[in-house]
């Protein structure tokens, strides 16, 4: 680690919450701006304590926790963050387990009294979990190869983990083991070839009391469980690595399948795991699109669903994981057990067109289904279908789920298009009269503005939560319970859809006039809630204003511009915001009333013009479906 840990103009305006031409400003006009220290003249780097000190002299500093300044510290070179966090996670885990902290690591340097403040203050694995989240952010010090913790959550779901044990051969920073941990595993092992990631997912395991490790090394050419068989198995493999181990494997015991060609190192991700599975147990394995249709892999994948081994494959919205722009594949498996007859079919879903969230409860049902009655006929027009072994087997073998759905039904169309039809001209009809009444304000200088921190020191507001995930906080969605607001519901502007069995940490009922506020979003979003009963769910701020001072709609109105977007999280693409860092204009009562009225207008039409974007893309779909199958005609009457 350097000893004088060096920033970027780039980070420098993450870092203030401002945008890159500011700091240039700053370094033309302030004469005591700090001097590059190294770097080139096209990408200079400065001394971040030096930077820190000058920014704060400024008053351009925004208010940061311990642990967001330690992690600026320890993160200064992103290259060597996993081995920073391991050395800090090592020294965590000793305090949690009463130890003497070894030998002081040189990566961290001064900041070992720094680790140690944190530890006092939150715990050794609250602290080590804060820091986690930042290491798991993408941007800078962050990765941004992790599984997302919703997909992994998903590919745990499909192997049913809970209660047995639990694989990763391909285990990253640990995103799917710690899913595992989460569905309540007995044991999670895992294995990858980056030393420091697997240090850093096992120091994840301990600290959290979860029975397993993470062994360093290649799966596939140096298996450091060969022989050992788990419940299940759950895999992220890294895609389209050419340099796999294909000629120093051509005789694997474990291809049973057929050997892998060069071009296809997913098949022998696929192969492997099955390889670690007990009779009748699952594996699930993130896989590129590709491998559902190349040609090369024809055989192996006939020979997988031949024998019963391939169960189903799942199309993924685009997004779900890196790359971002490319609609992945989940592959689930099963090792057959001796002599048992092979299954007649093979699930396909085509889970490509919505969000993964609000997906992820419907693939996992009609999995479940399939799984209880794999014989049963499944046939969810446009979504799954339960498709014949025999009629895979054709030349290509071609298992992309898209291409084997059965098409909507031809007779409902015209009734549909007519009920979506009129519900998007009536509410088209209504958008003029949503849209709130607002002139052009007089130029003047900016008012005055007071953090959400400050508010809260100051009584004008209470801040909540966010309340964080537990062990026993990720079982399979309940039916009953208290309906519980989540992240999806508040981003999509909708009421609680959520049920708690009493797997929330803690119970915080909401009432009428609180703001709520994701933790982790693609930008910043502010709800106002309209009515109690419902509990506040994980990831979401909840600010709770003093109705003597605030206005819980002009306060949710100021949150959500675009310069708290920046102020609030330092990142770009998805968010990590801490709500306490926005700002608020400072305005009377009465003005406050006044604004958080045609906020509240603004969120109406903000609503509206949401659901006339859905309605029109359903009902274009459904015209284009109905020409193009003849169910529908052109009105040639009407011009």
């Amino acid at each position: 680690m350097q000893e004088n840990p060096s920033i970027t103009a780039a980070e420098i305006a993450r870092l203030a919450g401002v945008g890159r031409a500011a700091v240039s400003n700053w370094r033309k006009r302030h004469a005591d701006f700090p001097a590059p220290v190294g770097g080139t003249a096209t990408s200079a780097e400065f001394d971040l304590r030096q930077v820190e000190q000058w920014l704060h002299g400024q008053g351009k500093l925004p208010e940061l926790s311990t642990v967001d300044r330690l992690w600026h510290h320890l993160a200064r070179t992103p290259d060597a963050a996993p081995a920073v966090l391991a050395a800090a996670g090592a020294r965590l885990l000793a305090r949690h387990r009463g130890e003497t902290p070894p030998p002081t690591d040189a990566r961290l340097g001064e900041h070992v009294a720094s680790v140690d403040a944190l530890a006092d203050e939150l715990g050794p694995q609250v602290a080590f979990d804060e820091l986690w989240q930042r290491f798991s952010a993408p941007g800078p010090g962050g990765r941004t190869t992790v599984t997302p913790d919703g997909l992994a959550d998903l590919m745990v779901a499909l192997v049913d983990a809970g209660g047995g044990t639990v694989l990763d051969p391909a285990a990253g920073t640990g995103a799917t083991l710690r899913a595992a941990a989460r569905a309540g595993c007995t044991a999670a092992h895992g294995q990858e070839i980056d030393a420091d990631a697997a240090r850093l997912a096992g120091l994840w395991l301990a600290l959290h009391g979860v029975a397993g490790e993470v062994r360093p090394g290649d799966s596939l050419r140096a298996d450091a469980y060969a022989g050992r068989t788990v419940d299940a198995v759950v895999c992220h493999p890294p895609f389209g690595v050419s340099t796999w181990g294909h000629d120093e494997l051509g005789y694997d015991p474990r291809w049973e399948y057929g050997t892998p060609p060069r071009t296809e190192p997913e098949l022998a991700w696929v192969q492997h795991a099955l390889t670690h599975l007990r009779p009748g147990g699952y594996a699930v394995l993130l896989m590129p699109p590709a491998a559902a249709s190349r040609r090369a892999g024809r055989r192996i994948r006939a020979e997988l669903l031949r024998r019963g081994a391939l169960r189903a494959v799942v199309a993924l919205p685009a997004g779900a994981a890196a790359p971002h722009g490319v609609p992945l594949h989940l592959w689930v498996l099963r090792r057959p057990a001796p002599d048992a007859p092979a299954p007649a079919r093979t699930l396909l879903v085509d889970a490509g067109a919505g969000e993964l969230t609000e997906l992820a409860p419907r693939v996992s049902a009609v999995w479940r289904s399939f799984a209880v009655a794999p014989e049963a006929d499944v046939a969810q027009a446009g979504f799954a279908r339960a498709v014949p072994v025999i009629e895979l087997l054709d030349e290509e073998t071609d298992l992309t789920p898209a291409r084997r759905q059965a098409a909507v039904e031809a007779a409902s169309t015209g009734e549909h298009l007519v009920r979506t039809r009129d519900r998007l001209a009536a509410l088209v009809k209504e958008l003029p009269a949503l849209i709130p009444p607002a002139t052009a304000a007089p130029a003047t200088e900016a008012g005055l503005t007071v953090s959400v921190a400050e508010l809260a020191r100051t009584g004008a507001l209470e801040i909540i939560g966010p309340i964080r995930a537990t062990a026993a906080d990720e079982g399979e969605p309940a039916d009953v319970g208290p309906l519980v607001l989540t992240v999806t519901d508040v981003l999509a502007g909708t009421e609680a859809s959520a049920r708690d069995a009493g797997r929330l940490g803690q119970e915080i009922g909401l009432a009428p006039g609180d703001v709520v506020v994701p933790m982790i979003a693609r930008q910043l979003t502010a709800r106002v809630v309209a009515r109690a009963g419902a509990l506040l769910g994980r990831n979401l701020y909840l600010l709770r204003p003093n109705p003597a001072a605030l206005d819980p709609w002009f306060l949710a109105g100021q949150l959500r511009t675009s310069a708290n977007e920046k102020q609030a999280s330092s990142l770009s693409g998805t968010l990590r915001l801490d709500i306490r860092r926005a700002q608020v204009r400072r305005v009377s009562l009465e003005e406050q009333r006044t604004q958080g009225e045609a906020f509240r207008r603004l969120d109406a039409f903000e609503w509206a013009v949401r659901q006339v974007a859905v309605l029109g893309e359903e009902l274009i779909q459904l015209t284009a479906d109905g020409l193009a199958r003849g169910s529908l005609l052109p009105d040639t009457d009407h011009s």
